[in-house]
């Protein structure tokens, strides 16, 4: 599988934020993620439909949504309407989580499962056959530029090797602390999807050398 790379806008400048996003397409990201916190099932609360609305207007890449939120079942025909291409529910937040990854794909995004670190990925097994993205997080849900957390590297190769065992090609994205010292080690783990907001937006020379940069690490490792 090629590996992507998906720019979190949470660590973008918001008061320039459709010019941000155009640099990033610009340097050759993939994939334009956006965080959604509801200050319930994190911390902190950031943004919503209309922010994906934004991002939807400034781009032609997809907007991987990232739901971290309580009952996001309510709130899936708000998100399609905004423009997310695809959208990511928390098995943790999501009791019927399968029938919540089914009305995603009837509304046209790709369906996607989010693990906290806590969570096994046995948990999400049931819906692997379902599924575009399957998304581990590598640091606590809930603020940006935490540390990469190593030990969700053996989430990572267990999810590559039931994708293999199933004959399935759904993508294994990584989110959180994810820079040039470890994209590497994610790629050889099985990770197809890398999420990075603090490399790309807060690096000191442009989008365009901050993507270079992930684009050579990833590329040490050859995907599964």
């Amino acid at each position: 599988m090629t590996v992507k790379l998906a720019t979190s806008i949470l660590a973008a400048d918001f008061s320039r934020l459709g010019e941000e996003v155009r640099a990033v397409e610009q340097a050759g990201a993939d994939w334009i993620h956006v965080d959604v916190m509801d200050g319930r099932f994190t911390p902190d609360i950031t943004m919503g439909p209309l922010a994906v609305r934004a991002v939807r207007g400034a781009t032609r890449l997809p907007v991987d949504v990232h739901l971290m939120i309580v009952e996001p079942e309510r709130h899936l025909d708000a998100f399609a309407r905004a423009g997310a291409t695809h959208l990511a529910v928390h098995v943790e937040a999501c009791p019927r989580l399968h029938l919540a990854l089914q009305r995603i794909a009837a509304l046209g995004m790709r369906p996607s499962v989010a693990l906290s670190p806590a969570t096994p990925p046995g948990q999400v097994e049931y819906v692997l056959p379902i599924v575009g993205t399957v998304l581990v997080m590598t640091v606590e849900p809930g603020a940006g530029g935490q540390p990469f957390i190593p030990e969700m590297l053996r989430k990572i190769r267990a999810l590559a090797e039931r994708r293999a065992a199933l004959g399935l090609t759904f993508d294994i994205a990584v989110d959180g602390g994810i820079g040039p010292d470890n994209a590497a080690t994610a790629v050889a783990s099985g990770a197809t999807v890398l999420v990075a907001g603090t490399a790309v937006f807060g690096a000191g020379d442009g989008a365009a050398a901050a993507v270079a940069r992930l684009r050579a690490a990833a590329g040490q490792a050859a995907p599964r």
